[in-house]
């Protein structure tokens, strides 16, 4: 990982929630005005490569993820996907992969800015300790944000169940 890598990920940790989240399986939301996030981290005994793989094995994600309905597509950068949650079964959304930094960063988009965006964020942090915390966070941006943010549904238990369904996945044969 570089330097910059580095930087940017702590940058990305520590501004919108004012300190680090901690890594404890807890979904939080905030934010206000034109910008907000829901963002959970939790510690998994592996390292961000295995973490990674799991990642960006498209075919296997509704195996192990249980708040995901179906994904089609490739998870390579530049990428779209096809992703159906259990948040909203009856709405399909067109993912553009829009960041891959591996094994350490990866990103996916959607939505028209300035209107609305979401841009959710996986993050690696390899730790002294041999595990790494897993950082999952959804930013929504836009002029329109204000007027829809009530009709938005609560995304913490699904961050949560997310997370925990990694690091089950992930512990997998330890």
């Amino acid at each position: 990982m570089t330097r910059k890598t580095i930087l940017i990920l702590s940058i990305i940790m520590t501004t919108t929630l004012g300190k680090a989240q901690e890594p404890n399986g807890i979904a939080v939301y905030s934010g206000k005005g034109f910008k907000m996030q829901c963002a959970v981290s939790i510690r998994i005994d592996a390292s961000p490569e295995k973490i990674w793989k799991i990642m960006t094995t498209a075919e296997n994600f509704t195996k192990w993820n249980s708040t995901i309905v179906s994904l089609e597509g490739p998870i390579k950068l530049k990428e779209k996907i096809t992703l159906v949650s259990t948040v909203a079964p009856e709405r399909t959304f067109k993912i553009k992969v829009s960041k891959m930094e591996q094994p350490s960063l990866m990103q996916w988009s959607d939505g028209f800015a300035p209107m609305f965006r979401g841009v959710r964020s996986f993050i690696t942090k390899p730790q002294e300790d041999g595990t790494c915390v897993f950082t999952m966070k959804e930013v929504y941006s836009g002029l329109m944000l204000p007027m829809i943010k009530k009709s938005l549904p609560d995304f913490r238990p699904s961050f949560e169940q997310f997370v925990a369904d990694l690091k089950t996945e992930a512990e997998k044969d330890n």
